[in-house]
């Protein structure tokens, strides 16, 4: 467990890593407080705090679901049967990430913790 003094070491730092991340998420659920109020007391983001505890809950086994929104697609656009196709995915309204076939679930995961983290994680 790390103490007070672990925790202002691990808030200091630029990135947190998953191991450092869940430190201070249990930290924060022991402690019974706000995130705002956990957040200010430790000098940390109450929006980075909030966003590990959101990523780091679906480790505890909790399942989380996103809105998705289907979008019919014209024939001149419709993909041939058999021929893998690109995912695109919305966030935020306006930006997007496209996904070619055969992209590598691990690789888009990790460009996925990239662009969080730019929002100000």
């Amino acid at each position: 467990m790390a103490g007070w003094l672990g925790l202002r070491r691990i808030a200091a730092q630029g990135y947190w890593r998953e191991g450092e991340a869940r430190v201070v998420v249990e930290a924060w659920r022991r402690s019974g407080e706000s995130p705002a109020a956990f957040a200010r007391r430790h000098g940390i983001a109450r929006r980075r705090l909030e966003r590990w505890a959101r990523r780091l809950g679906a480790a505890d086994g909790r399942v989380r679901f996103h809105r998705v929104r289907l979008v019919e697609r014209g024939v001149a656009d419709a993909v041939p049967r058999g021929v893998a196709s690109s995912i695109e995915i919305e966030w935020v309204p306006g930006r997007r990430v496209r996904v070619p076939a055969g992209f590598a679930a691990d690789d888009l995961a990790r460009v996925l913790e990239v662009l969080e983290a730019r929002e100000g994680c």
